[in-house]
């Protein structure tokens, strides 16, 4: 049998319903850079650096697990991870899939990667807040960020597996995905473990890692994911999981945002799960330096100011209520859309 590299391209594989050997696929990138939009430029200088000499592409992290930084990741450790998606969500040659995520991200790449390799029929579109938008194909699969997800909600059903990353699903757009019947995913994952390394349903309380995939927690309760076939060394996250079994894991919140306040650890995002439901704008609760409590709780609102009534509150338990509020007009936030909660209070 011959062997798979980053090389070898499926002789299913499609790019808006056209056929590409590894050769053709080469040279239509020259197309896509002279003529295509800006989008098509960003694709096809991807795909000239796929079939490069170097074994490796060089990408920003997105800061997930500290500062962001340019590292190298190994062209056939992507393929890995294309493999182990497809097994996980029994990805067949010939399945239609669509790609409406910025190239220059991982998660962009490995999208292309994994119609490739796994032989899909995939749809390259504009990245948009709606993919979707006049647009009636079926797909086997696709891939969204939750933004894209809560414009496209009325016609997700077009999409028989969705998987969703690159920021947390907030509790009412997930409680909307519960009522459609397809499966949608919440995913955990990434730059340096290769986009998702673990899904859950978002009926499910759990994730469950992909094959290859082992995981344990360090003495702070944080993850620690060995993925041999993906990245070569131990990673060492800042993420707070509760160990359900050897393959599955409870996402419980970043270390680096739990407060202790009175000696009681509070996670941020279990709070803001709570609060979503009583308070209409973008927010947020951080810890704050605290004479008596060593931090207190606040609860940090998008908005100009407006009276809010503590009752609201009164079903949170006495240390999860806020202690002050605070009105910012715009929150920071990094080039994925993720919030720098220290910066904006700061």
């Amino acid at each position: 049998m011959e062997k798979l590299t980053y090389k070898k391209v499926h002789n299913r594989f499609k790019l808006n319903g056209t056929h590409f050997n590894g050769k053709e696929l080469y040279q239509r990138a020259f197309v896509f850079i002279k003529e295509g939009e800006e989008h098509e430029k960003a694709l096809g200088n991807f795909i000239l650096e796929w079939f490069d000499e170097k074994d490796f592409i060089e990408i920003t992290t997105s800061g997930t697990t500290g500062t962001p930084k340019v590292i190298r990741l190994q062209k056939d450790a992507m393929v890995n991870s294309a493999l182990a998606t497809g097994d996980f969500f029994k990805l067949e040659p010939g399945n239609k899939a669509l790609h409406c995520l910025p190239i220059q991200y991982i998660a962009g790449k490995m999208m292309l990667v994994r119609a490739f390799i796994l032989g899909l029929e995939l749809d390259y579109v504009a990245p948009s807040s709606n993919p979707l938008a006049g647009n009636e194909t079926v797909y086997q699969f696709g891939a969204m960020v939750p933004l894209q997800v809560q414009y496209a909600l009325g016609q997700l059903q077009q999409i028989k597996t969705i998987i969703i990353g690159g920021a947390k699903i907030n509790t009412v757009l997930a409680a909307a995905l519960k009522e459609i019947p397809v499966a949608v995913y919440e995913t955990y994952g990434m730059t340096e473990t290769i986009t998702h390394i673990a899904a859950k349903l978002v009926q499910e309380t759990a994730f469950t890692v992909l094959p290859g995939i082992t995981i344990s927690t360090d003495n702070r309760g944080c993850l620690l994911i060995d993925a041999p076939r993906v990245c070569g060394e131990q990673l060492v996250t800042n993420d707070m999981v509760e160990l359900v079994n050897e393959k599955q894991f409870i996402w419980l919140g970043r270390f680096d945002n739990v407060i202790n306040s009175g000696g009681v650890k509070l996670f941020p995002e279990q709070l803001e799960e709570k609060l979503a439901a009583v308070i209409p704008h973008r927010f947020y609760v951080i810890g704050k330096e605290d004479e008596t409590l060593g931090e207190k709780l606040v609860l940090v609102i998008e908005s100009e100011p407006y009276p809010i009534d503590n009752a609201i509150f009164d079903f949170l338990g006495k240390f999860e209520k806020p202690k002050e509020i605070i009105f910012v007009p715009a929150f920071k936030v990094t080039d994925t859309g993720k919030v720098k909660r220290r910066d904006t209070i700061q």
